[in-house]
């Protein structure tokens, strides 16, 4: 069966036709052929409705020369059945008694005709989240790279996923920090307020670095999505004013200083060690910091330890501190990134649409229909447009405040003490340390 251009595909044509490229240009981009490229182009003159495709069959459809009983056979099939494709439903016709004498549908035909009866799964053109290219790293805390070493085991202490934030040029041990993930503080996996925990204990320690290279963990990367949105903890680095840059998948080579990290970390601190508690742990790691920052030489370093070779690292480049968070959040970062995005989301059978973890109502007339969505940072709105450009929508975006995106550390910043009753669970203890972290101490 030939590919069909989807309306993402369409409108990304036009877009770029709009910016001048050329249609030779717009195909190597798009993956189409420039015949393909041109025609659409010219069809876009006619506005939005001229995007619509008006390929396939006549108004009879597809199957419409076939035995009724047969057509009715491949549906019920087909809805019995979801994962059941035109190869296996042609398959089935031939081994089915009744219809073992007539003409039976290729596969192609029978997938035009379950495309037409809805019956199969949209295809949502993959889109990226913005990013631009990083310029050469010549200062401590231009990048740090960030990244979970996974979970380990700790005797007496239970399961841990260790994080660590390693600053490239400088090559210092930013953080490295135990977050538990199960034993009596059981869970199942990282959150967005380990991370920012963990962020808010370097930043308070070391300054705001300029840029953060980390992979594409669910807590930064919306990586089940076709079209991703940024998350939460994106968006809060980003009001921060520090960009996020995302490796590929499946490439740790790409954050080589971090993945040393691991390693080192494991060598130093981990190995042949027994712990009785988790505060032995976290004090433990952090002598080890120490040691490998100021003491222990590096041999990318000219064999000097990394605070020794470069000694301007331990100046921050911007001052943080958690009671400033509120004011260092500049929310017009967030949507001057949103406005170079661009989403494409199926509607509901009851017309609603999930973005950023977020419902937006646009009404039983959008129902299971395909929505493309921009942010206007004028207004500040989301902009839901339909398929054929004829309904529109706007929308305040959700989830975008200082207090969403501050998360647990917003209600701290009231309290003019803070105790918790024990026992502690884990997330009691991150807020212990947060606690602790707004009082000026370290843990």
């Amino acid at each position: 069966m030939s590919r069909v251009t989807t309306l993402p595909d369409r409108v990304a044509i036009d877009q770029l036709a709009q910016r001048g490229c050329t249609d030779a240009q717009i195909a190597s981009q798009v993956g189409w052929k420039v015949a393909t490229v041109r025609k659409w182009r010219r069809r876009a003159r006619r506005g939005r409705q001229g995007l619509i495709s008006s390929m396939g069959r006549p108004q009879a459809g597809a199957l419409s020369s076939y035995p009724k009983l047969m057509v009715e056979t491949l549906r019920a099939w087909r809805v019995a059945h979801p994962g059941w494709g035109p190869k296996t439903l042609g398959v089935e016709l031939e081994k089915d008694a009744r219809f073992q004498r007539q003409r039976r549908p290729h596969r192609s035909s029978i997938a035009r005709f379950l495309k037409e009866a809805g019956l199969t799964r949209s295809y949502q053109r993959h889109t990226d989240l913005p990013e631009c290219l990083p310029p050469r790293v010549t200062l401590p805390h231009q990048e740090w790279e960030m990244d979970s070493q996974g979970y380990g085991y700790v005797p007496h202490i239970g399961a841990i996923g260790l994080i660590n934030v390693a600053d490239v040029l400088s090559k210092v041990k930013v953080a490295s920090y135990p977050c538990l993930v199960g034993h009596k503080r059981a869970r199942h996996r990282l959150r967005t307020e380990d991370y920012q925990l963990v962020l808010r204990l370097a930043f308070t320690e070391w300054g705001l670095p300029d840029r953060i290279a980390t992979d594409r963990d669910s807590v930064f990367y919306e990586n089940t999505s076709t079209s991703p949105f940024p998350t939460r903890c994106h968006l809060w680095l980003l009001a921060l004013g520090i960009d996020v840059r995302f490796g590929h998948p499946g490439r740790a080579t790409e954050r080589p200083t971090v993945e040393r990290c691991h390693q080192t970390f494991d060598w130093q601190a981990l190995d042949g060690q027994t712990f009785a508690e988790w505060d032995s742990l976290r004090a433990y790691l952090e002598q080890r910091r120490h040691f490998l920052n100021h003491d222990l030489p590096c041999r990318s370093l000219a064999d000097r330890p990394p605070l020794l070779a470069y000694p301007q690292a331990l100046q921050p480049r911007r001052l943080y501190r958690p009671e400033w968070e509120p004011n260092l959040l500049d929310l017009t970062h967030i949507y001057d990134y949103l406005a170079q995005g661009r989403w494409f989301r199926k509607a509901s059978p009851t017309g609603v649409v999930s973005l950023g973890n977020h419902l937006y109502g646009l009404g039983v007339a959008w129902a299971s229909e395909m929505a493309e969505i921009s942010f206007d940072p004028l207004d500040i709105h989301f902009v839901f447009r339909s398929a054929n450009g004829q309904q529109t929508k706007r929308f305040q975006p959700q989830g975008i405040t200082p207090a969403d995106l501050m998360g647990e550390m917003g209600p701290l910043l009231n309290l003019p003490q803070f105790q918790l009753a024990l026992p502690f669970s884990w997330d009691d203890w991150r807020l212990i340390r947060l606690s602790e972290t707004l009082q000026g101490t370290t843990s």
